[in-house]
């Protein structure tokens, strides 16, 4: 009896100690480490996120850009801290759902090794090409690289990016061969194509819409179920020819597994509050975003959809990068 009341008391001392702890959190500033370059979708979300984060938590919410290898620099310096709450990442398609199903050497689990904070939003992929390539549809596409195997080139913001796996899938549906460009983050992308320096990429129209409008540089397709109704003259890619063609990047928050569930909680409420404010929604929805803003539960069971989504897509395109 005195043996089990004394595992009794150790139990709710634990539970105790983990919820002062929580909310005594945090009491010193929160990094939030983006594993892209500066001005990318990636990175306005989380500038987006931090200010407010940081009112909200009366500490600094520091953003942390470590870009390179396709989001694994910036996901394993999350991985090295602690699992405290005072090291956040942002957690995309790449570094959670593509470089795991496309890579063995990937050094964590993103499903045992990640913690779920919020799915913050979901952007519809777009083919894009520059205006110096003459195809003004899918189909015309389609037959200029065929006619020219092996010549034309898309970029990505990295090897095992979302980017390089949709664009992958698209040249194995289409039948096309084309020649990848990767780069350390988008906004050097984006700089080549416009500049034509490349033939065309995957993006997001948060990122193109206003070289879209200028002409300097043309979409063929969206990747998903609907127009957009920013950019309602842009076919979807079944309209295109090519039915069940749906891609999207996203973007989260993620900690460490073994952070505190209250911590965790805590966080994705205040990250929920906060997108679904006015200036923030707003912010984010004439950039072109999809606002989620779920649980963490929510952004677990997505998360655990997309890995088997793209490990299938992985196997049909026959990517692999090791």
């Amino acid at each position: 009896m005195k043996v089990r009341w004394a595992r009794h008391v150790g139990a709710m001392l634990l539970v105790c100690a983990a919820g002062a702890g929580a909310q005594s959190y945090p009491v010193k500033s929160v990094r939030l480490i983006v594993p892209y370059t500066p001005g990318g979708d990636t990175d306005v979300v989380a500038r987006l996120i931090a200010p407010k984060l940081s009112e909200s938590l009366r500490q600094q919410v520091i953003v942390d850009n470590r870009p390179g290898a396709g989001s694994l620099i910036g996901t394993e310096a999350m991985l090295r801290a602690p699992a405290d709450g005072y090291t956040l990442a942002m957690g995309t398609i790449s570094s959670l759902a593509v470089l795991p199903v496309t890579k063995s050497n990937v050094p964590y689990d993103p499903v045992k090794d990640i913690a779920p904070i919020i799915l913050v939003t979901v952007v519809p992929y777009v083919l894009h090409v520059h205006p110096s390539i003459p195809a003004r549809s899918v189909a015309d596409f389609v037959r200029l690289a065929r006619s020219r195997p092996g010549q034309l080139t898309y970029g990505t913001p990295g090897i095992a990016t979302g980017v390089h796996l949709t664009t992958e899938y698209f040249s194995s549906v289409a039948g096309v061969k084309l020649v990848h460009v990767p780069y350390k983050g988008s906004s050097p992308l984006m700089v080549d194509l416009v500049g034509g320096n490349i033939s065309l990429a995957f993006s997001t129209l948060s990122t193109t819409g206003q070289h879209l409008k200028s002409g300097r540089l043309r979409a063929l397709a969206i990747a998903a179920d609907t127009r957009s109704k920013d950019f309602p003259e842009i076919p979807t890619m079944a309209e295109s020819g090519y039915r069940g063609f749906e891609a999207a990047t996203w973007h989260g928050v993620v900690t460490r597994a073994g952070t505190p569930r209250a911590i965790v909680t805590r966080l994705n409420a205040e990250i929920a509050r906060i997108v679904k404010g006015d200036d923030v929604r707003s912010a984010l929805l004439t950039a072109g975003f999809d606002i989620g803003a779920g649980t963490a539960e929510d952004f677990e069971r997505f998360v655990r959809s997309e890995i088997d989504k793209w490990k299938k897509v992985a196997t049909i395109a026959n990517v692999r990068v090791d």
